[in-house]
């Protein structure tokens, strides 16, 4: 969306952890630009929530769902230039927002969990336990590390 994502997290922080019927009712109140946008992301997961519970058989209460996660993220930027005084340009950059918006159902007291995604699957069983000298330390993740330049040496006297 072309929004920068500063702007856009304004819109967001107004609607996380919000019920999805409060939240529509904020974004249609709010005079920023991109809750139209973000109001039609809302309705859009819902309706897809309704789609899961409808089509797919999956037991989703749209009654009970709320906002659990609102994000914008930084998109591609479009490079652009300004004129500027005695004939020079200045550069800018026009920022957009990916927007991302994920619904949960909240459960009753008397049930496991207090939330359920809406859309993700259920956590599969636990991986095979290791076996040898590297059994029970946690595994370290893979850094992606910057190759160092040519180091100089002193060259030996002949």
């Amino acid at each position: 969306m072309r929004v920068s994502p500063q702007k856009a997290r304004l819109v967001l922080d107004l609607i996380k952890g919000r019920r999805v019927e409060d939240a529509l009712n904020t974004l249609a109140f709010t005079k920023k630009r991109v809750a139209g946008t973000v109001e039609k992301l809302v309705r859009s997961a819902l309706e897809n929530a309704n789609y899961l519970s409808t089509e797919k058989g999956l037991d989703v209460d749209v009654d009970n769902l709320y906002v659990l996660r609102a994000v914008a993220n930084d998109g591609p930027r479009m490079k652009r230039i300004r004129p500027a005084p005695m004939g020079r340009a200045y550069r800018y950059q026009r920022r957009m927002a990916h927007i991302e918006v994920a619904l949960a159902e909240r459960r009753r007291a008397g049930q496991e969990s207090a939330a359920t995604v809406v859309g993700e699957e259920e956590p599969k069983a636990p991986a095979k336990a290791a076996k040898g000298k590297t059994a029970g330390k946690p595994r370290k993740k893979a850094v992606a590390r910057k190759a160092a330049g040519k180091k100089k040496t002193a060259k030996a006297k002949g």
